[in-house]
């Protein structure tokens, strides 16, 4: 496994929000649903995303904007155009002075807008929640990027959409896998492309040393790794790996197994079934507290108050029952 396969694996859809949205011009939607991380393919038409900070990014027939981070967006068929439709945690709509527009919008299945033959159509499809792993990820991409039709094959934006309005026996599950390509397509094309200032660990993926060093680390990060160790694997001598490592990915090679180490514990403290034992184990460290020394020295809080059920612990806002605003 390689890094960028490491890190592109968590931030998967499990019961994603998506929806296909009609609308004829003008048309203005205010994003505030807190959610970590969406994607807006452009069917037809165009429009823009505007983020609460930075400049508004054009979107055609064929693209695809990733909107990274909680803060609110505006899509719309101008960046001047006023807010017609507000988005609430829950994927709740309504008008900006409160008037709840789910049945008046709701077009079909997974489809919503203001005619079914508007002159614009998008896809939308809402991360609400991405782990410590996907957040290494996201924190290298800046609030909103676009890749264009003419760098990257749409065709994926055809089926999904097409997807989208059938009511099929595992549909849910096809779709979430579905946005999941589509997102891993669309960032691999973005991080190759030189004006991304994609991060050391991504650019350090083409060294034939430090990349094979990063993929052993990610393939098994329980193994009592050492630089020695670690050099030996990759066929260098010890210095040389280690003034490589650090030099290509901005960190000696025991400090970044110590981070991907906590980034993992840290997504999997919340599963359900999970002991901060198991966990350790299953990172690489000896026992449970000695996974809860480094963590609480790292991310500021023992694992267990890290974990979802701690007394105190914020929930992210639960998504609605229903496939349409």
């Amino acid at each position: 496994m390689d890094a960028l396969t490491a890190l592109l694996d968590n931030p998967r859809a499990r019961g994603a929000f998506m929806l296909r949205i009609v609308l004829d011009p003008p048309w203005s939607i205010r994003v505030q649903d807190r959610s970590a991380l969406s994607l807006v393919a452009m069917v037809s038409g165009g429009g823009w995303v505007v983020p609460q900070d930075g400049a508004p990014a054009r979107v055609g027939p064929g693209d695809v904007a990733v909107v990274r981070g909680a803060d609110p967006y505006l899509l719309a068929d101008d960046p001047a155009t006023a807010p017609q439709v507000l988005v609430h945690p829950g994927q709740r709509c309504a008008t900006p002075d409160g008037r709840d527009l789910r049945a008046e919008m709701t077009l079909g299945t997974r489809a919503w807008g203001t005619a079914p033959g508007g002159s614009m159509s998008l896809l939308l499809g809402v991360y609400e929640e991405v782990g410590a792993v996907g957040q290494r990820l996201l924190n290298a991409l800046p609030p909103v990027l676009v890749v264009t039709r003419d760098r990257w094959d749409p065709t994926l934006v055809t089926l999904l959409g097409r997807e989208m309005t059938a009511q099929a026996p595992g549909q849910d599950v096809l779709l979430d896998r579905l946005l999941d390509l589509l997102l891993v397509c669309v960032l691999r094309v973005w991080l190759d492309q030189p004006e991304a200032k994609a991060p050391a660990w991504y650019r350090a993926l083409g060294d034939p040393l430090v990349g094979r060093a990063l993929r052993l680390l990610h393939d098994d990060p329980a193994r009592s790794w050492t630089v020695a160790a670690l050099a030996a694997e990759t066929g260098s001598a010890r210095a040389t790996l280690a003034r490589t490592f650090t030099e290509l990915v901005g960190s000696a090679p025991m400090t970044y197994l110590r981070d991907w180490r906590l980034a993992l514990a840290a997504d999997l403290l919340r599963e359900p079934s999970a002991t901060v034992d198991s966990v350790a184990r299953r990172v690489g460290y000896s026992n449970g507290f000695a996974l809860s020394t480094a963590f609480k020295r790292t991310r500021g809080v023992s694992p267990r108050a890290h974990r979802p059920d701690a007394p105190g612990t914020d929930r992210a806002p639960q998504r609605a029952a229903v496939t349409t605003p």
